[in-house]
């Protein structure tokens, strides 16, 4: 299996921290009796597919999806994007695109994978097998944040990326969960910038497209009777991965650590929140969607195999 061909971004977080995915065989689990659908249109009690993964995407992190049967996947231990076919549940191909690291987040964009490392270091692998481009050097600054939030915006062209901890914490925007935003329009000036690490350049390049504010999320999830910390008094806002729905255009979130689901408009306006049962999600690390709406959200490998689990999207 030849390398393919990578261009390793040292993703402009500098710049941020300067400004604050022998098996068993699947599940079609269609014959549950009821379907309940939440306002947001899924039964999350419910999975309409379980998808057992082999055992190398034990440690599945991210997962984007390709088409309607294909999702590209990462694991957090190796440099590696595994396509993955969800209808015959098997690899269909595995490319190596660097050394093995803290892999967390996945975009799929017009024949390129985009995967996230958690030290905010973004890699671009794309087609093209017959070279391999070493990573370039850059800043060894130690970041604030583990970075493991990772999608494509398609209406603005654009790589969304999250922290999974809030950079601000123990500053004035403490209460202020930001979303970064790469514009993928402008990239090769990025890529020069971010090589020759100009400041200016990369503010000019990515910024704060918007921001959670955790006191709204806690003040919802009170409204609603969703458990908080009493320890921290805010809810826990964790992400693990994010996702822009096809139709809706709505930002949602997966949290691992607390096991929540959370649904914001396109301002970061929190919509929705929904607590996920443990015996289902034993470590939902990734967030994707079809064309039609249907979800997928893989697991980490815990109690329970690493897995896929489909959701069908149902509208009033």
């Amino acid at each position: 299996m030849q390398v393919i061909e990578i261009k390793s971004y040292l993703l402009v977080f500098l710049y941020l921290n300067m400004i604050s995915c022998g098996h068993p065989a699947d599940r079609d689990n269609n014959s549950a009796a009821v379907r309940n659908a939440n306002p947001i249109g899924y039964d999350l009690s419910n999975p309409d597919k379980t998808i057992i993964l082999p055992p190398v995407l034990i440690e599945i992190s991210g997962i984007s999806v390709i088409d309607s049967t294909i999702v590209a996947c990462v694991q957090d231990e190796n440099g590696i994007v595994f396509i993955f076919d969800i209808t015959k549940n098997e690899i269909r191909d595995q490319l190596i695109f660097h050394f093995p690291g803290d892999y967390e987040g996945i975009a799929s964009v017009a024949g390129s994978y985009y995967v996230l490392r958690s030290d905010g270091t973004l890699f671009e692998t794309g087609n093209d097998r017959s070279s391999v481009i070493s990573e370039q050097p850059g800043s060894t600054v130690r970041l604030p944040a583990d970075y493991e939030g990772l999608c494509y915006d398609r209406r603005n062209h654009r790589l969304l990326i999250v922290p999974k901890n809030n950079p601000g914490r123990g500053s004035e925007d403490e209460k202020k969960h930001p979303v970064y935003a790469l514009d993928l329009q402008s990239e090769k000036d990025t890529v020069k910038a971010v090589l020759e690490l100009d400041s200016q350049s990369l503010k000019d390049s990515v910024k704060v497209a918007l921001e959670f504010d955790l006191a709204d999320i806690t003040r919802y999830a009170a409204e609603n009777h969703i458990e908080i910390s009493d320890d921290e008094k805010i809810i826990s806002l964790m992400v693990s991965d994010i996702g822009i729905h096809p139709i809706s255009n709505m930002l949602y979130a997966i949290s691992a650590v607390n096991r929540m689901l959370f649904v914001f408009d396109e301002d970061g306006t929190i919509t929705y929140i929904e607590e996920l049962k443990p015996e289902l999600f034993s470590m939902p690390e990734g967030i994707s969607f079809l064309d039609n709406g249907d979800m997928l959200i893989s697991n980490e490998g815990r109690t329970n195999p690493a897995s896929i689990l489909l959701f069908r999207y149902r509208t009033k």
